[in-house]
């Protein structure tokens, strides 16, 4: 049976061909250049097939393992190099879904039923590495991002990611519907400018997903304030890069924290906001603090090199989510936000949330 998938599905096999026939994973600075003398060599790569647990040695050749402790196959690593090289020329130039024909018999040798790993968990690839520093052989799951398609989510909208917003100010019914009206290319700024220019501001009420606002508070008890704050930056200006905006909003000081000593509070809470998400928080589940991802990211860069961010490395793994991520707009009609509504005889507007990886 021929797999049919999207790029960033394709890109799960290219890595698992990819890191396989490098047997290293070297780990990347905060932008996204390899790191030449700190890299993991690889002991194997386990991945879930049909319920079964294959388990990819690398020796001489890799060697492919049941759950039972078969070996299934022997096949030689020169034919996962070119089948990555094969399978990465297909990806940088199909659109859509698409089908790779000249893969079908080398993906049944090896035993892959399916493109990706299941959409609810964070671990796209298992990797047992080699620490060469404390002598250790963890088993680490690893997200992949791809930059060979459209840039990846870190965080994807949805009616969870909503912050509620109180309309301060005199909002008549005809003013309302003149607003709700605009339909511009950038509708919710130009609404969110109409209101100023008729002096109404909005402050943040709460988070409408109370799952998503307590994950936050788990985090940090200020992040729901914070995170309002920067979503409402977003909005209101032309920034869309998460460090200009955490920049932007540090200069405001909304939450008056003693910036006396430079401590960077706004940019630290932040970091920890996206290393949870990236590792494991969604927000329509409790987030009990524990990771998924326990190694990483793995980024396969526009040139088909593979980077590990790895939590042993929490200082690069955090400068890299911060300063190649961005707010983008999604979709306001599908995640009901971006318009004025009455409740209660007061005024309120949505602002979503979404986290755009920047290609």
């Amino acid at each position: 049976m021929q797999m049919k998938g999207n790029k960033g599905e394709w890109s799960e096999i290219y890595t698992l061909f990819k890191v396989l026939s490098d047997k290293t994973l070297y780990v990347g600075d905060e932008n996204l250049e390899k790191i030449a003398d700190i890299y993991y060599p690889i002991v194997n790569v386990l991945r879930m097939e049909n319920k079964d647990c294959y388990q990819y040695d690398i020796s001489q050749d890799i060697v492919i393992i049941s759950s039972n402790n078969n070996e299934i196959a022997r096949v030689a690593i020169s034919e996962f190099k070119d089948n990555a090289t094969l399978l990465f020329n297909q990806i940088k130039k199909a659109k859509g879904t698409f089908y790779v024909p000249e893969l079908s018999d080398f993906i049944n040798k090896i035993k892959i039923c399916s493109l990706k790993a299941d959409a609810n968990v964070k671990t796209d690839i298992t990797i047992k590495v080699h620490d060469q520093y404390s002598g250790q052989e963890p088993v680490l799951g690893f997200s992949i991002k791809s930059m060979l398609g459209s840039a990846a989510t870190l965080l994807n909208a949805g009616r969870t990611t909503n912050f509620k917003y109180k309309i301060n100010g005199v909002i008549t019914t005809e003013q309302l519907n003149d607003i709700n009206a605009i339909n511009s290319r950038s509708k919710v700024l130009d609404r969110l400018n109409t209101l100023e220019k008729q002096q109404c501001d909005i402050t943040f009420q709460c988070i409408e997903n109370n799952v998503f606002s307590n994950n936050l508070i788990l985090i940090d008890s200020l992040l729901p304030n914070l995170l309002s704050f920067i979503v409402k930056a977003f909005y209101q200006s032309h920034y869309s890069k998460l460090s200009d905006l955490v920049r932007e909003v540090e200069i405001d000081n909304p939450l008056s924290f003693d910036l006396t000593q430079q401590h960077q509070y706004y940019q630290y809470k932040i970091k920890r906001f996206l290393t949870d998400i990236a590792l494991g928080m969604m927000p329509s589940k409790t987030w009990n603090g524990v990771y998924e991802a326990t190694g990483g990211y793995l980024v396969i860069k526009d040139d088909g090199d593979v980077i590990c961010y790895h939590i042993y490395n929490k200082n690069k793994f955090e400068n890299y989510l911060f300063n190649n991520t961005k707010l983008e707009t999604a979709s306001t009609s599908r995640h009901g936000f971006g318009v004025i509504y009455k409740e209660d005889n007061q005024f309120f507007i949505n602002l979503n949330l979404q986290i755009r990886f920047i290609k």
